[in-house]
């Protein structure tokens, strides 16, 4: 553990060497979600690479930069692009940079996300904000020695995703004329998609929504006492575990075509957040 806290120090000495933005947001934009980075004003762009610590992101549609500046009249920190468990990191790896950020004042967090949709009232583009998830990896990024100035041995998880924030984007929504679904997130390893019987199961489960993702970034956002929003975009669909069938090319489509409602959701709750 003396470790991983010499490493978020050696990664926040570089990141404040280039910016100096005290985020009190922190977001991490999915898998064809990366263009509200765009928006952000008075920004420093840091790519991956150059961070001490940071795994590099081999997908090629995250762009692979921390972005520090401000947004809403807000300093933020953003993700432009996550990593992932299948791209053979191991979850304290993949949850690295939620610490580094939390680290550098964000005591909010808003993840994003690409999901397939196996709610029947859903349909591909929708936006779906996350009430709660299912964690399927078979893994936790907190197994292994705790230590208590990161956060607690076994972290409370009965609000994984913050209620005000909920209501709040809910309220915006509304407001913007957004429609907004609501559900449940499960996650899973990938990089294959599911299976008919396994979508079966997943709805049987109480599942709304599958990713590759989040799930893991919010366990470490609530062991360090990160208020949480998460809002995933539907990118695919398996409405009673038939599958409607799909390509990564589609699915980024889906995502780029809803990315502009993305986009303006997050900023107004972030003009909206005290």
């Amino acid at each position: 553990m003396e470790d991983l806290k010499t490493k978020i120090i050696e990664s926040i000495e570089f990141i404040n060497q280039k910016s100096k933005i005290k985020p009190k947001i922190a977001i991490i934009l999915g898998t064809g979600l990366g263009r509200l980075a765009e928006d952000i004003q008075e920004k420093e762009i840091i790519p991956y690479s150059e961070i001490p610590n940071f795994p590099l992101s081999t997908v090629q549609s995250h762009s692979g930069n921390l972005v520090l500046g401000k947004l809403g009249n807000k300093e933020v920190v953003a993700m432009q692009g996550r990593f992932h468990y299948y791209e053979g990191y191991n979850l304290k790896e993949v949850t690295f940079p939620v610490r580094v950020m939390k680290k550098l004042g964000a005591d909010i967090i808003i993840i994003s996300n690409a999901a397939g949709g196996m709610n029947r009232f859903f349909k591909r583009g929708n936006l779906m904000i996350i009430i709660d998830h299912i964690n399927l990896f078979g893994d936790n990024p907190l197994i292994g020695p705790n230590d208590e100035e990161l956060g607690p041995r076994f972290p409370d998880m009965s609000e994984a995703y913050t209620q005000d924030l909920i209501e709040l984007a809910k309220k915006v929504a509304l407001k913007e004329k957004i429609r907004l679904q609501e559900g449940v997130y499960a996650g899973l390893t990938g990089p294959t998609l599911e299976t008919p019987a396994e979508y079966r199961f997943l709805i049987n489960i109480g599942a709304d929504a599958v990713g590759m993702s989040t799930v893991p970034e919010v366990i470490v956002a609530n062991h360090m006492g990160m208020k949480v929003l998460g809002i995933s975009c539907i990118t695919d669909l398996a409405i009673d575990g038939v599958i409607v069938k799909t390509s990564v090319e589609e699915i980024l489509k889906t995502a780029a075509d809803a990315e502009p409602i993305m986009t303006k959701l997050i900023k107004k709750v972030i003009e909206k957040i005290d």
